[in-house]
């Protein structure tokens, strides 16, 4: 069984932050310090952090909605051909299809599945999240603050013509990450990228208002 490195990563993922290599390399390295203070299984933790995102490779990509259900799906192709066993490959898919917030069909049933969440979740908080919501929203053509709508803050649907700024992403998403986590390692790690994040978001609402 030959386990994929980090290497291998840099022909799966584009050399970016906000879902590339730079966000992969951080959620590896924040995976093995969650899956070592926690005792999980360290080779499945590490190959579902280097492939939970890798479906710009596979053809049978089905946009950023089911990313999770074609990446596991990459990783089942990847793993195979490196003579994993049938029960390592299917725990590599269950951590990557139970790892998208917006998508509870399949919640983390494992320690291991549980740590890929926690990892990628940090990543998406903090001073590296804040850049990558900003960096996200530029590159979907939003604003980086648009005032939300009574409607977006009470459901998260959004009135017609109103943008999904970066704002929006952290009043839906970011602000909620840190009671989404499930173990205590990460949990303590969340508290000061969640206080940093929601001083950031504070004082951008508060200098856009005042304009």
């Amino acid at each position: 069984m030959k386990a994929p490195t980090l290497q291998d990563a840099r022909a799966w993922y584009p050399d970016d932050d906000i879902h590339g290599l730079g966000h992969i390399a951080r959620v590896y390295h924040l995976a093995e310090h969650l899956a070592q203070a926690e005792g999980a299984d360290l080779e499945i933790v590490r190959a579902a952090a280097l492939l939970h995102d890798a479906t710009h490779a596979d053809p049978r990509h089905l946009g950023r909605a089911e990313h999770h259900r074609a990446s596991a799906a990459f990783a089942r192709d990847i793993l195979a051909a490196r003579n994993w066993s049938e029960a390592g490959i299917q725990a590599v898919e269950h951590c990557i299809r139970a790892h998208r917030y917006r998508d509870r069909r399949e919640e983390p049933q494992t320690l291991e599945a549980r740590i890929l969440f926690d990892a990628d979740k940090l990543d998406a908080i903090g001073a590296i999240g804040v850049a990558r919501a900003i960096a996200h929203a530029t590159q979907s053509g939003a604003p980086i603050y648009a005032p939300p709508s009574e409607r977006f803050i009470l459901s998260g649907q959004r009135e017609a013509n109103e943008p999904h700024s970066a704002y929006h992403e952290y009043i839906f998403k970011l602000s909620k990450i840190r009671a989404r986590l499930y173990t205590p390692t990460a949990r303590h790690l969340a508290e000061k990228r969640h206080r940093t994040m929601v001083d950031y978001f504070e004082a951008l609402q508060s200098e856009m208002q005042t304009l």
